[in-house]
């Protein structure tokens, strides 16, 4: 089995992408795989069970003069975060049979040469999937950017946008276990209803039928906002700014808003920074990977007493790939967006 070569489906970035992405940017191919690490490797080789779609994989389609990710290599694999089955292993902390997530290809098999950034499955109990969501990195994005960056307090009145979202639906249901008033902004009614009934928003509204951000958030927001957990920038960041309270805090997650246009757009409500004192911090998921076993092992408690609901939208196929991702950009998806390459 383990010299074994294989048949191995992936999907490669085909040419670069300006403007919306299509699902002809990408491309699907046979190439082959050796079920084997090279010897006196660390490295690891593992069979795909789940891909995870995110939006900040579209910044990495681009041709950027100053990239702020790393771009996908024109013919190469895409990179993705997944759940995986190790095959081979070089690695004292993986063995044939682990069930892992973490950093991953588009592809059946993966040989991961860099072992640091993928994590041993210690709750097989719960469904797999779960570990390219609500506890994998979504979650733990969720969880670090809420906790860490805008450092709720009970009472806090909690805006988040795209909050059906892989991130946004777990940002919710963390600040109503905390104790705040939480609403959130989605793309369709279907998806507002969702918040208030799945995920236990106070209150939610569909951006797309709001003829003014700003009239919008004030209705939902009498009193102002303490803590906004932007997923979307652009006109949505505005309309906050003028809604924050004093000293608001702002947690800047993504800017899917942002990421098909050629010139982004700006920012014009910037002097409420200053007049409000309102804090604006982005982050990265990755600065937390070391809290991970910490942020597990209470995720697994909130989904085992009911606290948290988590819901996916699954396309079944390693060929599924560029309409799941592609669809992100039109709100196609309920929930976070994966593909299931096989089944464990």
């Amino acid at each position: 089995m383990a010299e074994a070569e294989v048949s191995n489906k992936r999907v490669i970035l085909k040419r670069h992408v300006t403007g919306f992405p299509t699902e002809d940017d990408m491309e699907l191919v046979t190439a082959t795989a050796r079920l084997a690490v090279p010897p006196g490797s660390a490295a690891v080789m593992v069979k795909n069970l789940y891909l995870s779609c995110d939006p900040y994989m579209r910044r990495r389609m681009t041709k950027h003069q100053e990239p702020s990710y790393p771009e996908f290599v024109l013919g190469e694999v895409i990179t993705t975060f997944g759940v995986s089955k190790v095959v081979e292993s070089g690695h004292p902390d993986f063995k044939a049979g682990d069930l892992v997530w973490g950093m991953t290809a588009c592809e059946e098999y993966t040989l991961i040469t860099k072992p640091a950034s993928i994590f041993k499955i210690n709750h097989p109990e719960l469904p797999l999937s779960y570990y390219a969501g609500v506890l994998g990195m979504p979650g733990l994005t969720a969880f670090s950017g809420f906790f860490n960056v805008t450092k709720p307090k009970k009472g806090d009145y909690v805006f988040v946008s795209a909050a059906s979202g892989a991130v946004g639906q777990l940002v919710g249901q963390l600040a109503k276990i905390t104790g705040c008033y939480v609403v959130g902004s989605a793309g369709s009614d279907e998806k507002v209803n969702l918040l208030k009934t799945k995920f236990g928003f106070d209150d939610a509204f569909n951006y797309k039928k709001e003829h003014d951000l700003n009239t919008a958030l004030k209705r939902c927001f009498q009193q102002g906002i303490d803590i906004y957990f932007d997923n979307v920038g652009g006109e949505m960041l505005d309309a906050a700014l003028l809604n924050m309270r004093l000293h608001g805090q702002v947690a800047v997650c993504g800017m899917i808003s942002q990421y098909n246009l050629e010139r982004p757009e700006g920012v014009r409500n910037l002097a409420c920074v200053i007049t409000k004192r309102i804090c604006i911090e982005g982050f990265r998921v990755i600065e937390y990977f070391g809290t991970y076993r910490k942020f597990e092992e209470e995720m697994v408690g909130h989904l085992k007493e009911g606290n948290i609901t988590y819901m996916e939208d699954v396309a079944e196929g390693i060929e599924k790939v560029p309409a799941a991702l592609v669809g992100l950009f039109y709100g196609r998806n309920i929930g976070k967006q994966l593909v299931a390459v096989a089944q464990e």
